[in-house]
């Protein structure tokens, strides 16, 4: 079995669980009547086009209607948490979704930019309660970033759009809201 395999959530676990359990909750992917803010790295903006438009199709198939979906394009990766505390703050959106791409380079920018990228993300969503997606692709090359952002179930954007519903769902079940 191959390590990929392994990590994957075995079929009929979750029912198990939840038979074991008093309660077991898990977000629905049912965007319908969600109001979504989506920033976007303008450096490696290739790459944050071919996440965005996986997201804007997985949305689409979920229910978000167009006209509650805003983006908003910042310079780079690192500017991008300023953009989320932004969507989060004006209380006008249930969950912001990241965009971008930081590639290892030959300097050490890479880390610095990747790691404050994330982290700055993840204080955006536990100060504010506002789901935040990382959808920002850290690689080692072009061909990698490529390869995860490809128009198709595997594009990383849509991975994170269909989180970010699933999220804002899951912290409006009882017994969590």
């Amino acid at each position: 079995m191959a390590g990929a395999d392994l990590m994957a959530v075995p079929e009929g676990a979750l029912d198990a669980v939840a038979a074991r359990v008093g309660t077991s909750l898990r977000g629905e992917h049912n965007g319908t009547g969600l109001r979504i803010g989506i920033a976007c790295a303008l450096f490696n903006g290739g790459i944050a086009v071919r996440l965005l438009n996986g997201a804007l199709d997985a949305l689409a198939e979920v229910g978000t209607h167009r006209d509650d979906v805003t983006v908003a394009w910042a310079p780079g990766a690192f500017e991008l948490p300023l953009v989320a505390r932004a969507f989060a703050s004006m209380g006008k959106v249930d969950a912001v979704l990241c965009f971008g791409a930081v590639v290892r380079g030959e300097t050490g920018h890479y880390d610095l930019v990747a790691g404050e990228c994330a982290a700055g993300i993840q204080q955006v969503q536990l100060s504010s309660g506002v789901p935040v997606v990382f959808g920002v692709l850290t690689t080692d090359t072009l061909e990698q970033a490529l390869a995860r952002s490809e128009p198709d179930e595997s594009n990383k954007g849509r991975e994170a759009a269909l989180t970010g519903i699933e999220m804002v769902r899951l912290l409006r079940m009882r017994p969590l809201s």
